[in-house]
């Protein structure tokens, strides 16, 4: 039997149930989902799901990343409510390849973990598989362990096996009416040119659940525990001089009262030009490259400053928890324009903590 994987969270207790109940059945797993936006979260799923996958000794496949032709198939449905229209587009999409490719490995049988999801209908998944049937002569294997307490197993299940629990669907459109219902920025789409990994971003969750990895190939003891702080976006920002816009790169943090402002250096103290606007600080790249070689502006917005490495500059610049403006410049300048749009917010991140401390 073929059985299409959307995540490891609904995917590692389905394929167990499913062993259970066919227990001389050849299972072999097809991680088809195109939906799932950005690309990053994209892998970030696989990654879990090959994981589980090995766990399980289940065979796994993994299908094209077609996201624009998904687009393509939704176009002129993105507003409508999970459980919606688009839904049913996504499923049929999903199933009918997988189908194929159920019967280009020579396999009749196909079923998918979304049947165990409580966020999907299974009466819509039906219903796209039947009309899938009717067209390629396969045959959808429907089974509910949602049922009888399912999902508060498929839970715990989750929580042992340390399993990655997404917080949306996947889908771009979903997310975006998710987080707007939340009142919370859509910080998943927001990814700096730079090389930083920001904090709570899907890229640092990539990098720890590779390290986790790494970590149980060595039989390295570990937890993964959650953490309550505030994050930072900045959303748009810019520094004129002389009424042009000037290269600058702007510090983690960094606040204006009314998002814009204009202002003066009053003096310099020890290579920090302090404004009289705002508690706006600038410094220049001599001064940056006391803490990192750098040659120009232009290396420093492909490069980045590493986070970590920003707060370092802040702490020592203007103390813990400041959230004065701290902007980079070629050099100081008597006067400038500023704006910065940016939102500090609560947020949770993850963090990994080895348990064999003589690892």
């Amino acid at each position: 039997m073929l059985v299409h994987i959307c995540c490891s969270v609904d995917s590692h207790f389905f394929l167990e149930k499913l062993k259970e109940k066919y227990p001389h059945e050849r299972l072999v797993g097809f991680f088809y989902d195109p939906n799932i936006h950005p690309y990053s979260e994209y892998k970030l799923r696989l990654l879990d799901v090959q994981r589980s996958c090995k766990r399980l000794g289940i065979e796994l496949i993994e299908g094209e990343y077609d996201y624009e032709n998904w687009l393509q198939a939704v176009r002129g449905l993105e507003n409508e409510p999970e459980k919606g229209e688009r839904c049913r587009v996504c499923f049929d999409r999903r199933l009918h390849v997988s189908a194929k490719k159920a019967k280009e490995l020579g396999i009749k049988r196909y079923t998918t973990t979304l049947l165990v999801s409580p966020l999907k209908s299974q009466e819509q998944l039906k219903q796209s598989a039947f009309e899938v049937d009717s067209k390629l002569g396969t045959e959808f294997v429907f089974v509910d362990f949602r049922s009888f307490g399912g999902t508060q197993l498929q839970s715990r299940v989750t929580k042992e096996q340390k399993l990655y629990r997404q917080d949306y669907c996947g889908c771009l459109f979903g997310l975006s009416q998710q987080r707007a219902q939340q009142e919370v920025i859509m910080d998943e789409m927001l990814s700096p040119i730079t090389r930083q990994i920001l904090p709570a971003s899907i890229e640092e969750r990539l990098a720890l659940y590779q390290k986790r990895i790494k970590l149980e190939e060595q039989n390295i003891s570990y937890t993964i525990v959650r953490k309550r702080f505030l994050n930072y976006r900045l959303l748009r920002g810019f520094v004129r001089i002389n009424k042009e816009v000037v290269p600058s790169y702007i510090l983690s943090y960094s606040h204006l009262r009314r998002n814009y402002a204009r202002a003066r250096v009053e003096e310099i103290i020890d290579g920090v030009g302090y404004a009289n606007r705002d508690e706006i600080r600038i410094i220049d790249l001599e001064y940056l490259r006391n803490y990192m070689n750098v040659q120009s502006m232009k290396e420093l917005y492909y490069r980045g400053i590493p986070w970590e490495l920003e707060q370092k500059i802040r702490a020592d610049i203007d103390g813990e928890w400041s959230l004065s403006p701290i902007v980079v410049l070629d050099k100081i300048p008597d006067k400038f324009e500023i704006a910065i749009d940016a939102v500090s917010y609560k947020d949770v991140k993850e963090k990994l903590i080895i348990k064999d401390k003589n690892a």
